[in-house]
């Protein structure tokens, strides 16, 4: 949910008018919806190249993974893993929109621990595929946007951690 949602549904639990400090909030969250669409854009125009480059590096710091025997050996299941780091990349964009960790949390992280330690994925390889999504996605913003967008992919890592 976005900023004003929660105020909304807060004050409407509380029986009250929103605080001037929720507004504060609120006003803080309009003034920067021009860098969150911006940010969300960016990512998902350059999904494509975000996942190649970060499943790149993972592979060439994780060999393995790609071996024979490894959790994304053969084309079928590298192209499972790639689908995920996309829906992984459009989790961050859901979060950066709605200036909230709450999408991420009801949409994408939900059992994920548990999702993976069913189907015998590493989740300690997901973490590590997070974080190259990360700076994938981190080395194509401008400094200020990437550092709005960054907590948004620690949540993931240390909610998987």
């Amino acid at each position: 949910m976005s900023v004003v949602s929660n105020v909304i549904l807060k004050a409407d639990d509380e029986l009250r008018y929103p605080s001037s400090g929720e507004l504060t909030s609120i006003d803080n969250f309009l003034q920067t919806g021009e860098q969150r669409m911006r940010i969300a854009e960016t990512l998902a125009e350059n999904e494509k190249k975000i996942v190649e480059k970060a499943s790149k590096e993972l592979w060439r710091k994780r060999p393995d993974f790609i071996s024979p025997g490894g959790n994304a050996f053969g084309q079928k299941q590298r192209a499972l893993c790639l689908r995920d780091y996309g829906w992984y990349l459009r989790l961050i964009t859901y979060g950066v929109l709605a200036g909230d960790k709450g999408p991420i949390e009801q949409i994408g992280l939900i059992g994920v621990k548990e999702m993976y330690n069913a189907l015998n994925v590493p989740v300690a390889g997901m973490v590590e595929a997070i974080n190259c999504l990360k700076e994938a996605s981190l080395g194509l913003l401008g400094a200020e946007d990437a550092k709005a967008t960054e907590p948004y992919f620690d949540y993931i890592i240390q909610s998987m951690s």
